[in-house]
């Protein structure tokens, strides 16, 4: 890897260069070191984010964050600077030393998104260079780069680690407003059964899109309005309390549509563009106490930057540092330790076991099984992380199963995993009879369309076809190993027969469905 930035030092080989640098201040050559050692950090994050804004397995609008970020840098370097300032340069030496740390972490447990985090650093020292917080048109740097993180993949973090808690907390607020106007209500974790038709809060309602969008429009409003520490807490109050009461009147209208639908003139809620539309309806008026939030705030403060330090703690005065020249041998010194954080080897954490027993049966549905090889790519990634996984095609079905003991590396709904090799997939919905199992339409880059169905089952029994659920089980410590048990056929065959499979393949594997729900009204009184 340390040949892939030696190019950076190849401007130094040519004609002029080191007559160039002779002309450099101590002061200035420290600069120049330093920020090569801060790009040398933050290359392969960039690298990482600008992939993750290219896979469509990420589904990152990342990109349009990073554009929103740079339209108000650039409105606020477009204005002068309302009085002379330097920044220190302990601050950014120490700026350098938390993206060090944030990037040595990233690459000894090999998880990208911590390595990213370093680029959140390096945004906020930019915002400090520019003196955004001393412009006519001022901003805060801080809540700039707060701002920026918004373009990594939280969405998708979200979703896997709190997804469930989210769902639960949805499902909890929608089923006291339906209670209040409906009988027929029957609560059952993330399930809710309305007049007999199911409801569920699964992965697309669990409130993390809501949140993050709300998230991003307060951040950029911090940004703008540079709010003292308490309002800006108070405004945070405000944006958890009303994304959360956004999402939960989106089921709440969502549950109303399904059960009843011809209330509504037989719309059907779930389909485009009515779905999308209940749930922009949703959280543009989740927004409004942010509106409200922004008018209380009142027009910027007159302070350099009230998140973080104080103005004297980021500014001084522009006269030349007497010991700059110590600082040499530490510029160099910080490029060094940068080399040698980015050569460290990856030693993955969240590696899972490598000893597991995993075959596909032998028969289903009396087709013999054809095993499928893993291919190189596949085969390369589940050696470096630990897990098995087998496939194998029984007449026109295949039965694809991943064990693993690190559920957040290696279970993935098949969106994530096919979207990422070209396939367009579509999520069919989530039911529980006879077993919890998740649906997908999918559709190959040449044409082919195939049912998908899905359940994850752990060692301790547990059943679900969500895989946030599993995380939220691990996470727990509620179960330690667990199985995705994926069935797909193709989309031309009778449903009637693809479930026949499904169903099969599930009984060979020892999966038995658990005692039917009794859902009943509760009795009033």
């Amino acid at each position: 890897m340390l040949s892939r930035h030696l190019y950076i030092f190849e401007a130094v080989r040519r004609p002029g260069s080191f007559t160039l640098l002779r002309r450099l201040t101590p002061s200035q050559l420290a600069a120049l070191v330093l920020a090569l050692a801060a790009a040398i950090l933050a290359l392969d994050p960039i690298a990482w984010l600008i992939n993750t804004w290219r896979d469509p397995a990420y589904d990152s609008n990342g990109l349009l964050v990073v554009a929103m970020v740079a339209a108000l840098l650039l409105w606020s370097t477009a204005s002068p600077v309302a009085r002379s300032a330097s920044l220190k340069s302990t601050r950014a030496i120490g700026l350098l030393a938390i993206s060090a740390v944030v990037r040595l972490v990233g690459q000894l447990s090999a998880i990208n998104v911590l390595g990213a985090l370093t680029l959140v650093v390096d945004v906020y020292a930019i915002g400090l260079l520019l003196h955004l917080n001393e412009r006519k048109r001022s901003i805060s740097p801080a809540w700039l780069a707060i701002t920026f993180a918004f373009a990594l993949p939280l969405e998708r973090i979200l979703q896997r680690c709190l997804g469930y808690a989210l769902q639960q907390i949805s499902a909890d607020g929608a089923c006291v407003i339906l209670r209040s106007a409906f009988d027929a209500v029957v609560c059952e974790g993330v399930r809710i059964v309305l007049a007999g038709r199911d409801v569920l809060i699964d992965l697309p309602c669990s409130g993390a899109r809501t949140l993050l969008l709300s998230a991003l429009a307060f951040s950029m409003a911090c940004t703008v309005l540079r709010p003292r520490v308490p309002m800006a807490l108070t405004g945070l109050a405000l944006l958890l309390a009303s994304a959360v009461a956004a999402n939960i009147l989106r089921i709440t209208l969502l549950a109303i549509g399904i059960a009843f639908p011809s209330a509504i003139g037989g719309i059907d809620v779930m389909a485009k563009p009515w779905h999308d539309a209940i749930g922009y309806c949703s959280l543009l008026l989740g927004l409004l106490p942010l509106t409200a939030w922004m008018a209380m705030a009142g027009p910027p403060a007159r302070a350099a930057d009230h998140l973080g330090c104080a103005p004297a703690c980021s500014t001084a005065s522009s006269t030349a540092d007497p010991k700059s020249h110590r600082r040499l041998p530490f510029a160099f010194a910080a490029l060094a330790l940068a080399l040698v954080i980015v050569n460290l080897p990856r030693s993955p954490v969240d590696v899972a076991r490598r000893d597991f027993a995993l075959q596909a049966p032998a028969w289903i549905m009396g087709e013999r099984a054809e095993p499928i090889p893993i291919d190189s790519r596949e085969a390369a990634y589940f050696t470096r992380y630990g897990g098995a996984a087998v496939k194998a095609s029984y007449g026109a079905h295949r039965l694809l199963l991943v064990r693993t003991s690190s559920p957040l590396r290696h279970l993935h709904a098949p969106d994530e995993c096919l979207r990422g090799i070209g396939f367009d997939v579509s999520y069919g919905g989530l039911v529980f009879e006879p077993i919890p199992t998740a649906h997908y339409l999918a559709v190959a880059p040449t044409g082919e369309r195939y049912r998908i169905d899905v359940t994850f089952l752990s060692d301790r029994g547990h059943l679900t076809g969500s895989v946030a659920t599993a995380v939220w089980h691990w996470l727990r410590g509620e179960a330690a190993q667990w199985t995705a048990i994926q069935r797909i056929s193709p989309a031309d065959l009778p449903v009637s027969e693809h479930a026949d499979f499904s169903s099969s393949a599930l009984r060979v594997l020892g999966v038995d469905p658990p005692s039917r729900l009794a859902f009943q009204p509760p009795k009033k009184g």
